[in-house]
């Protein structure tokens, strides 16, 4: 296969070589957005802060404040600016406009300006090397383009790209076309994962998705029971992937021991979300981000309210680039009964139903301060004899998990699907 690493010299650069990058880039930055973003210029200077102030990384994460998508929606309302005053560069110059998926709150406009592929799909180059694609693979191309295309890159890359429709509903031709064309590369989405499943009894999956040399899967975690599945009974080299706190994409390598921050392309600051305080190693904190290498809209100590877990220690290939772990996100924190929760500490107990192992689950936050856990728990009917006893035998485990009381409805997986309004992710936590 030849080398592991597509760029050696960046992705095993030293900590102290990465600081280098790091502050060099920081200190072209803030003069940069200062000039000719309003948003910036009003941010900053209500705290006191100018761009002279700022002479290191150090000076950068204490003066620096912090910002979250409440103050761009507030400036954006104020100002009836679209861009929320974070665009740098005049639109003529821009060569897309994308935006974010809008899982936990209104979608955000992303202008970028690129040459040879949008910002996102270039994030992957690594992840795809590390999984052995070479020129001449042949790779299905994405659906969904709020993020920009991925057809383009895929051929920048010398890989050829399988056109078909690889929406919801499209499994079993997903499924004929990775074995017809023999794909080397796909990324999958929790639909098609179920869909795949679902024919199972009509298809040796195994078989028909031999000639994958691995796929990518993004949007929401997979319970371990689909990712055993995937990996052990299909034999797919599956890797997934994360956003790098709205500034790009975050891989998993081939060890699947982490999502590796490519620190060229993004500062990464993991703090404690209550004190602002730098969280230690293993630690887990709120992931805080700055563009590097976005000159049109960068994001400048983005409160991400991703809740991760992070090492900085070089991972077993070598990578030397930080490492998180997704816990989960702080508006996703949930309190039922004068208790917090998070969604693993939900996640685990319907998982250990044999009936629910998919993990398909949706609470409904009613209130900030819910008296029962409220939620919406999808099962597989090809696995449920007794639907009856499989409702006491949710709401008894999750009591004995959690010790709140419990409403419970269960629902078949495919119609729980359908309360998903989010173009790629199925959201966890709803109002209704």
């Amino acid at each position: 296969m030849g080398r592991y690493f597509y760029e050696p010299g960046i992705e095993t650069a030293s900590r102290e070589e990465i600081h280098a990058w790091q502050e060099r880039r920081i200190l072209e930055l803030v003069p940069y957005v200062w000039e000719r973003s309003g948003f910036y210029r009003e941010h900053w200077g209500g705290a006191g802060v100018q761009p002279s102030d700022i002479r290191s990384l150090n000076d950068f994460f204490a003066k620096i404040p912090t910002f979250s998508k409440a103050d761009l929606r507030g400036y954006r309302e104020r100002t009836g600016d679209p861009f929320a005053g974070i665009l740098c560069v005049d639109r003529a110059e821009l060569s897309s406009i994308t935006s974010t998926s809008g899982t936990t709150s209104l979608p955000e406009f992303l202008p970028e300006i690129w040459d040879a592929a949008p910002p996102l799909p270039m994030t992957s180059t690594r992840a795809l090397w590390q999984l052995g694609l070479r020129p001449g693979d042949r790779v299905l191309v994405a659906p969904g383009a709020f993020r920009g295309f991925w057809d383009d890159y895929y051929r920048l890359l010398g890989l050829v790209p399988v056109y078909i429709d690889t929406w919801i509903g499209e499994g079993e031709r997903v499924l004929n076309a990775v074995n017809r064309h023999q794909v080397a590369y796909l990324q999958l989405f929790m639909p098609i994962v179920m869909e795949f499943e679902a024919l199972e009894a009509k298809y040796d999956i195994r078989d028909m998705l031999s000639s994958l040399k691995g796929a990518s899967f993004a949007g929401q975690p997979l319970s371990a029971t689909l990712a055993r599945k995937v990996r052990d009974e299909w034999g797919v080299h599956l890797v997934t992937w994360t956003s790098a706190g709205d500034t790009g994409g975050a891989w998993e390598g081939n060890e699947r021991d982490g999502y590796f921050l490519q620190e060229d392309t993004v500062l990464a600051e993991i703090v404690d979300p209550v004190t602002g305080v730098p969280v230690g190693e293993r630690e887990t904190g709120e992931l805080i981000a700055t563009d590097l290498d976005n000159d049109a809209a960068p994001y400048i100590r983005f409160r991400s309210e991703d809740l991760v877990r992070v090492s900085r220690e070089p991972a077993i290939s070598g990578c030397t680039h930080t490492r998180i772990w997704v816990m989960g996100r702080a508006g996703d924190q949930i309190r039922i009964g004068g208790k917090t929760f998070v969604l693993s500490d939900i996640w685990a107990p319907i998982e250990s139903l044999p009936e629910c192992a998919d993990a398909i689950f949706q609470i409904v936050k009613y209130a900030d301060e819910m008296g029962a856990l409220r939620i919406r728990i999808g099962y597989a009917p090809e696995r449920t004899a007794d639907i009856d006893e499989l409702h006491s035998r949710a709401v008894l485990t999750l009591k004995n998990a959690l010790d709140v009381e419990v409403e419970a409805e269960l629902m078949a997986v495919d119609e729980l699907m359908k309360h998903s309004t989010s173009v790629a992710k199925f959201l966890r936590v709803v109002k209704e």
